[in-house]
Order: C-alpha cells, then structure tokens, then sequence
C-alpha cells in the first residue's frame, strides 16, 4: 500500500482526493495537514511513501515545506499539486526537488499515475512540462532562470500583492521580498514592478 501525506489547506479539496485515492485501491492517505507548520510538525512523525503538497498553504508556504523536507527527508518524493499553471512553477520546483508537479486542473487518473510513479522512485513530468524542459534547454525564456522562491515572489506580484502581502504569504520579512524581486528584475532584464507585470502577461504566466 501506497502511503501518502497529504498537505492542503482546503477542506473540500482533502476529502475529495481522500475519497478518489481510496477507490485505487494500492494507495492510502494517512495523514494530512492545512498549513505548512502543521505539515512540518508532523511529518516528523509519520511514515509515509509520497508527499502530496499544496503551494499555497497558510502559515508557512509549500515552497517553504518542499525547501525544508529536501534537507531533513530528502529520499522522500514530493508531488506538488496546485491551482497554478505548469509553466509558472514547475520547472523551478523540480530544480528544488519535488519529483513531480501537477496542476488541480489535471485528471484524477493522471494523479493516481504520479503518485504510482513516484512511489517506485521516478519523476513524473506532463506534457506540459516535458516541452518547457526543451524550450529551457534552448534558452528562450528568461523567467526559466528563476528560482523557486523568486518564481513564488514573482507570482504573487503578478496577481496584484503588494511586497508587505507577500512577505505576509511566503513568510519572509519585507526586505527580503524586496530583495527577491531585484533578483528577479536582473534576470528578467527589467527595471520597474510595471515591466515584471507586463513580461508575466506577455509570457502567458499571468491570466
């Protein structure tokens, strides 16, 4: 049996994936968190085959949780599963360590599949992000040079938050968002908040 952890900070989205995994009959969740400190403080804890991990996640956020599970369980695969695009994070987040990333708009039999692969120790990469893989090779696009926490802050601008809401988010100070976002105007060669926003439309990040 498949054990998975389960880290979502909505209610509804927990029991419907409880409900689909226990109809596949090889995996089982059992245990789940609705914030990254809780994630954290149990996962300590709980012996499970597959982290199954939100991004969004109040407290302390999923890039946060990925960051720190990597350097104290770092042989255990870690499946983000997340309201946002494919090509806003995953790139970066694979980089960082999780083995696989899936948007929520995904089938529920394609996140059974990844669980699966992941449980056997492989990657599990979409279409989706199989071709940015290429496209990062070829080095098109400059936002395939930013980290995770950049891509995180980066984001989040996008959306509209100001530096102190997304210190709030992530769980940084102020100064280090603002720190973060000047990374993220070098690589993308910008100089203003307007020309990060703009590139993140022009780039089809930002809806």
């Amino acid at each position: 049996m498949i054990r998975v952890f389960m880290a979502d900070d909505h209610t509804l989205v927990r029991d419907g994936i409880k409900q689909l995994l226990a109809t596949a009959g090889d995996i089982e969740v059992v245990a789940e968190a609705a914030d990254g400190r809780a994630a954290l403080n149990q996962l300590d804890a709980v012996a499970c085959d597959v982290l199954l991990l939100d991004l969004s996640l109040p407290i302390v956020s999923g890039i946060e949780v990925l960051r720190r599970v990597k350097k104290t369980r770092p042989e255990l695969p870690i499946l983000i599963l997340s309201m946002y695009p494919e090509q806003q994070h995953a790139l970066q987040l694979l980089r960082s360590g999780a083995a696989g990333y899936l948007c929520k708009d995904r089938s529920e039999d394609e996140l059974v599949d990844a669980i699966r692969a992941l449980a056997k120790g492989k990657r599990y990469l979409t279409t989706t992000v199989a071709a940015q893989s290429m496209e990062a090779a070829d080095g098109d696009a400059r936002h395939l040079s930013l980290t995770a926490r950049e891509c995180e802050v980066f984001t989040l601008l996008c959306e509209g938050r100001s530096v102190t809401e997304i210190a709030a988010e992530i769980d940084v100070t102020a100064s280090t968002v603002s720190t973060l976002l000047a990374h993220v105007r070098q690589k993308l060669g910008v100089h203003t908040t307007g020309e990060i926003i703009a590139y993140g439309f022009r780039a089809g990040l930002v809806k």
